[in-house]
């Protein structure tokens, strides 16, 4: 059997219920994917499901739960069929402006939950039905502040757990090499999201340019890489 192609294929998206999650999960659909709106809460997750066009669901996911995480997946591939996109976008702990040697056990165990662990546990529910397919895409949205060329440094937790993310990348990609799933990173830049603020740079829409161009690569599209505006960026 032949390697399904890109067109069509369904995609789950983490913290989708807002701000670039949202901007990544409505571009995805618009391109014809069957999306499914990952979030915490249901009835948030409704709200950009009745806006989008073509197939999508609502599905509660808190990624720091290993069950919901396995019930997620579950009723997508219940739901669409299989799962061939997976957008690891929910994140969080930005400790903007904290000290590393002032960082408790406390704080720095929720960014990496948050950044590192609630990715990990998606991409091993994920990876069976990838496999199945022969194809698949798996895309961690990271931050430049994870890359040791061009972190400032000024978020301690948070930059760790995203180098961390970067490394998961790496690993990940190297298992799946040859089996048709492109594993990478990416930076979405300073988005005017909540995290962000509202002096950032770049809109929601901006943001989700590089992830959904990497959630749609072609076979021959890297993997293992670190992007940024489409172009590899320094790990």
């Amino acid at each position: 059997m032949s390697a399904p192609e890109c067109k069509f294929q369904p995609a789950l998206v983490t913290g989708a219920n807002r701000g670039i999650g949202a901007a990544i999960a409505t571009g995805l659909a618009h391109l014809g994917h069957p999306v499914a709106i990952g979030a915490r809460s249901l009835s948030d997750a409704d709200v950009l499901r009745r806006s989008l066009p073509g197939q999508s669901m609502s599905v509660v996911l808190d990624i720091t739960d290993g069950a919901s995480v396995r019930q997620a997946v579950t009723e997508v591939v219940d739901r669409f069929g299989g799962l061939g996109i997976l957008v690891n976008n929910a994140g969080g702990h930005y400790d903007l402006n904290a000290r590393a040697s002032e960082v408790t056990d406390r704080e720095a165990l929720d960014a990496l939950e948050i950044n590192l662990l609630g990715a990990w546990r998606m991409v091993r529910e994920a990876i069976p039905h990838m496999r199945a397919q022969r194809w698949g895409r798996i895309v961690n949205v990271s931050s430049r502040a994870g890359s040791f060329a061009d972190s400032e440094r000024n978020a301690p937790a948070y930059s760790i757990s995203k180098a961390a993310l970067n490394m998961l990348t790496v690993h990940i990609a190297a298992e799946l090499r040859d089996s048709g799933v492109l594993v990478n990173a990416c930076c979405p830049g300073w988005v005017r999201t909540d995290m962000g603020g509202t002096d950032a740079d770049l809109s929601p829409a901006d943001g989700a340019d590089t992830p959904i161009w990497l959630a749609t690569l072609p076979d021959d599209g890297p993997s293992g890489g670190f992007f940024a505006e489409r172009s590899n960026t320094p790990w």
